[in-house]
């Protein structure tokens, strides 16, 4: 995970290098910088009425170019970005598919009616009537409200003109929702347009009038003497948001991007309109630090910050959002901001994975699944300790850390490179893929000799691996340590009979690697011949006497042969006890190893039901019992991880007393 956090970061500096990169081309063939102010003077007409409609001002009844220029200037700086971005957006202005079709009164309540934090235009069309703009007109007043995050729909009284009886809507009209009051779940008002004139422009100013009405209008120097001092002291007795906007210019209403603003940030910030065209006050002005007008102030409880003077802070709805967001979010941004960060950190594994393509994308899903759930998960006790009144200073104290980042140059830097990454898409794919390409290719570096057999293995073979993996997973015991583990208190657990109990070759355990195996104790069994020797060789094991053998580990066991019986048992070829423990490795040059103390001794294979020959390679088990090598390798590597005998792991180490306790049987 923190390879991959690595590999994300280094990408967004990357990023962030390239669009530095970006800006320096266009300096060094244009001359100027996204930040530079553009004189209205040297635009076009039509260029000036793009910026206006853009920024949501009526321009109708101005004829002249002189006119469109002063409202430009009135409403705000112009700089290059901003008249990048108005005349790319004018060349992709959405069509009328954006637009929603109503099927009924329930579809139109949870859309319109109940959206709390946006505003809908609607065109009512009554049943056997016209509707009230011809599709062409429908389709520029789309074009023209969209760009301001106004939603758009038609409702035909046929589908439902039982609804439209209640509505009282016996001829086409068009209706707006917007939001009442200033809290987050206000309540809703749908307004009728009865003008005469339905050209786009006049309904359009209508819209803009009501969503002025919204917010908060300040005339005079008292009202903003009052609202600018004393109205902080009031809002944090009555919790209300201690961040405002205040836009001071010479309009007579704000543009309609602001007013905008105001809805989607209901609740959040407060925004305030000062109409300063007959200002009677001016020292009032400098005082709380606005030097020229038109001018866009933030306030919050740790200062001022005067917004438009900072890289990409143009005058526009998705600049100002952008911007607004990252100083006053809401816990969806963040949950968005995670939730976008975690699924390229994901898709990163796509290029780590080395090997079969299949096996990478078998990966990139697991671990979107993984990351995506773990995300969700984790939301949820952060909500929870949220709305929790003991952390609420704890908030606060974190947004006041967020907005001093956020108003820092690097800030403003880093919101522009979002703007025009979000705006660029195929761009950021490209790069995003690069990124990764790269990153595969010093893995492969990285990982040469390591992993060849598996990187060289195709996709067939791939997905046999893990078509046997899956079936091991069903069928196989849980497995704690490849090899053999310490003696540990919970080996001595009585409880550990039940777990013997509850171990059916049909419950659900993952894969027990097999490398174990190859650890297990192997000798080569010998037998002795003479009846004394015999005898006492009887008369030692019933008093738990060990026997000894010559050890080899890797050889094939010899053909079967009748062997010996009860009355000439084997024992080994030295006749002499061991003092060391048992050892899997394997005796060189035909020394004899002794038959390991911690082994019961046997003279049959439980598996094959045969005697012991003599000179066959025998395997032993941590619980004590032996079989013929070849026989429990067999039954070891078909996934039945346990004692053919007493059901003990193979893979997990007996306690000794356990063992010594089995060694005082009598061997039969």
């Amino acid at each position: 995970m923190w390879l991959k956090l690595f590999f994300l970061l280094l990408y967004f500096l990357v990023l962030f290098v390239l669009a530095r990169f970006f800006e320096a081309i266009v300096w060094y063939e244009t001359g100027i910088f996204a930040t530079q102010l553009v004189d209205p003077v040297t635009l076009s007409f039509k260029k000036l009425k793009t910026i206006l409609e853009c920024r949501g001002l009526g321009y109708s009844g101005l004829a002249e170019k002189k006119d469109v220029r002063e409202l430009v200037e009135k409403s705000g700086d112009l700089m290059q970005g901003e008249l990048y971005s108005a005349l790319k957006n004018e060349k992709e202005q959405p069509g009328t598919d954006s637009s929603t079709t109503f099927s009924g009164e329930m579809h139109f309540y949870e859309l319109v009616e109940d959206t709390k934090d946006g505003i809908w235009l609607v065109q009512v069309i009554a049943q056997g009537r016209d509707p009230l703009l011809t599709k062409g007109n429908w389709g520029k007043m789309i074009q023209k409200v969209s760009q301001f995050g106004i939603r758009t729909g038609t409702f035909n009284c046929s589908s439902d003109s039982r609804y439209c009886r209640k509505r009282g809507w016996t001829k086409s009209t068009l209706i707006m929702s917007v939001p009442q009051t200033s809290s987050s779940k206000g309540k809703v008002m749908l307004k009728e347009y009865n003008g005469r004139r339905i050209e786009t422009e006049h309904i359009f100013k209508w819209m803009t009038a009501h969503v002025a009405n919204r917010i908060k209008t300040i005339r005079s120097s008292r009202q903003l003497e009052d609202d600018w001092y004393q109205q902080q002291q009031r809002d944090e007795q009555h919790h209300h948001p201690a961040v405002k906007m205040f836009l001071f210019a010479k309009l007579d209403q704000p543009p309609a991007f602001f007013s905008a603003l105001s809805v989607k940030f209901t609740g959040r910030i407060d925004f305030i309109f000062v109409d300063v065209r007959s200002w009677d006050n001016a020292s009032l002005l400098e005082e709380i630090g606005v030097k020229q007008t038109p001018s866009y102030v933030l306030k919050t409880p740790e200062g001022i910050y005067r917004y438009g003077n900072s890289t990409g802070e143009f005058m526009s709805l998705h600049a100002m959002d952008t911007f607004l967001r990252s100083v006053q979010p809401e816990v969806n941004d963040l949950f968005v901001l995670s939730l976008v960060m975690v699924n390229l950190m994901a898709w990163m594994d796509l290029f780590i994975t080395q090997g079969a393509t299949i096996k990478r994308f078998v990966v990139l899903i697991s671990t979107l699944g993984t990351y995506n759930s773990l995300l969700i998960i984790s939301w949820l006790p952060i909500l929870g300790f949220l709305q929790l009144p003991y952390l609420e200073s704890f908030y606060e104290y974190s947004l006041k850390l967020l907005r001093y980042a956020d108003t820092t140059a690097l800030a403003s830097w880093v919101r522009a490179d979002w703007t025009f990454y979000s705006s660029h898409p195929a761009l950021f794919l490209s790069t995003y893929l690069a990124h990764g390409l790269l990153i595969d290719y010093f893995e492969k570096k990285r990982r040469c000799g390591e992993e060849d057999q598996e990187a060289n293995a195709n996709n067939l073979e791939w997905l046999s691996s893990l078509w046997d993996w899956y079936t091991s997973y069903l069928v196989h015991p849980i497995a704690s340590f490849q090899t053999f583990p310490n003696e540990s208190d919970w080996d001595d657990d009585p409880n550990f009979l039940l777990e013997r109990l509850a171990f059916p070759d049909l419950w659900l355990r993952p894969l027990v690697p097999i490398d174990y195996i190859k650890n297990l104790p192997t000798w080569r069994f010998r037998c002795s011949q003479g009846g004394s020797a015999t005898d006492g060789r009887n008369m030692d094991l019933k008093d738990n006497i060990r026997q000894e053998t010559c050890g080899s580990f890797n050889q094939d066991p010899g053909e079967h042969s009748s062997g010996s019986d009860s009355d000439s048992p084997c024992v080994g070829d030295n006749g002499s006890k061991a003092d060391d423990s048992w050892s899997g490795v394997e005796s060189q040059d035909g020394e004899c190893s002794p038959w390991p103390d911690d082994m019961l001794y046997c003279t049959e294979c439980v598996v094959c039901l045969e005697n012991f020959e003599v000179d066959c390679v025998v395997m032993g088990l941590p619980c004590g019992h032996v079989f013929h090598q070849q026989c429990i390798v067999v039954w070891l590597a078909g996934g039945r991880h346990c004692c053919p005998v007493c059901r003990w792991p193979s893979f997990k180490k007996k306690p000794l007393r356990a063992v010594q306790g089995a060694d005082s049987q009598e061997p039969e």
